[in-house]
């Protein structure tokens, strides 16, 4: 994938969207580090601003390790479709397996929020499903962007976060 500012030529008018970066298998702050890296190079997007990682306590299945999580912020000229497959392809290319349902990984891009668009499809949800509710999530958001405002919703990240009934831990780490 070639990085490109060049938005001349492109389709679709550059958007603002977000994308969650997570880790708990073997070097989960390196693992988000690549990440992060990867998305620096994706075709016609810019990063607007990457968020400090976090370790957070992990939510479904208590009994693994603990996660790094942050969250980009980005513009891009990809659709929304496009984006989720190079965000695949990253977790591809640094060994994600998806074998249990909310269990451990070395790698975790979600998209978060597209703009204000609201999308439902069997292979993507836009704004995702459970940003709202998670604590882990919302705290890298309001970093980075405290006034995006949930397109469903119609609160503010720090709104949200003011709100979340979610309790689990999130620790600093202070590294980008």
């Amino acid at each position: 994938m070639r990085r490109s500012h060049a938005w001349k030529g492109c389709s679709v008018e550059p958007e603002v969207a977000y994308i969650g970066i997570g880790s708990n298998r073997g070097d989960r702050l390196g693992y988000c580090q690549k990440a992060a890296d990867a998305i620096r190079h994706f075709q016609d997007t810019a990063v607007i601003r990457l968020s400090s990682f976090y370790e957070t306590e992990p939510l479904e299945v208590s009994d693994q390790e603990w996660f790094i999580n942050g969250a980009a912020a980005i513009r891009t000229a990809l659709t929304p479709q496009a984006l989720l497959s190079v965000c695949q392809k990253v977790e591809q290319d640094l060994g994600r397996v998806r074998m249990v349902r909310y269990g451990p990984r070395t790698i975790d891009l979600d998209l978060l929020l597209y703009g204000e668009r609201i999308v439902s499809t069997d292979r993507l949800v836009l704004p995702h499903p459970q940003l709202h509710l998670r604590r882990f999530v919302l705290v890298p958001m309001v970093e980075i962007a405290p006034e995006a405002v949930h397109p469903v919703l119609h609160q503010t990240m720090a709104e949200l976060l003011e709100r979340v009934q979610d309790n689990h831990r999130v620790r600093g780490l202070l590294v980008k």
